[in-house]
Formats: structure tokens, sequence, C-alpha cells
């Protein structure tokens, strides 16, 4: 008998921080962006070959229920993951021209921010697991 179990809060608090859904948003909707420029790319903008590029929109899909749901893994696995595409783009963008150079700038750009929200959220997540360790009865 299994029963469907609300979305994990991002802390032991009942609501997450406006910051905390500031950046699971920023992950999130960066995240699923980031997906659509790829396939976008690969397959009408400026395909390299027959299109196979774009099974790298794939491993972007993979988190979105994880960030959604404020899963702490996948924002530390995603920081990680990301820097693949960070460097795709960078060297694309130094070595194409026209608009698959803008494309690999936008991976770029789309890249960072995905890095930038799931370190706040792993900081900020992190510094309330400390402070509510250090001040048990503070918690409300």
């Amino acid at each position: 008998m299994s029963t469907l179990a609300a979305p994990a809060m991002p802390t032991s608090r009942t609501e997450p921080t406006p910051r905390e859904r500031g950046s699971r948003h920023l992950a999130f909707f960066a995240t699923l962006a980031l997906a659509l420029v790829c396939l976008a790319w690969e397959l009408w903008l400026a395909p390299t070959g027959r299109g196979t590029l774009a099974l790298k929109a794939l491993p972007l899909l993979l988190p979105l229920a994880g960030l959604w749901r404020y899963r702490m893994y996948t924002y530390r696995w995603v920081s990680l993951m990301i820097w693949l595409y960070v460097t795709e783009g960078l060297v694309r963008g130094t070595s194409e021209r026209g608009i698959g150079m803008a494309l690999a700038w936008i991976e770029v750009m789309l890249s960072v921010a995905i890095f930038v929200a799931c370190a706040a959220q792993i900081r900020m997540r992190l510094a309330h697991a400390r402070q509510s360790a250090d001040h048990p009865s503070q918690e409300s």
C-alpha cells in the first residue's frame, strides 16, 4: 500500500524561504531552457552532422523533478555535471561562427546560471542546518 508523499522541503521548516524558492526556480527553468536550446541548436538552428549531438539534452531532463522537489542530492550532482556544458559551450563559442557561436555562449550563460543557483541552494540549506544544530531550541 503506497501513498503519495509531499515534496521534500528544503529544510525542517514547513515553507522554503523566498531565496530558496528563487534559487530553485532559477535552477529548474535554466536547466529546462538549456535542454531546449541544446535540442533546437542540434536539430534545427545549426545542426552538426546528423543531429546526434541533440542527445546531449537528455541528461538535462533527468534532474528536473529533483530540482523542483528540493532534493539536495540533485542540486549537488547537477552543480558538478553542468561544467560539461560550460566546457562544450566555451570550446564551441571560440571555434564556431555565426549562430553556432551565439548558441554556444547562450549555453555557457545558462550553465553558469544553473551552477550559481545550485550552489546558492546548497549553501542556504547547509547554513540553515548548521544554525539548527547550533541552536536547536530556536527552531520553529
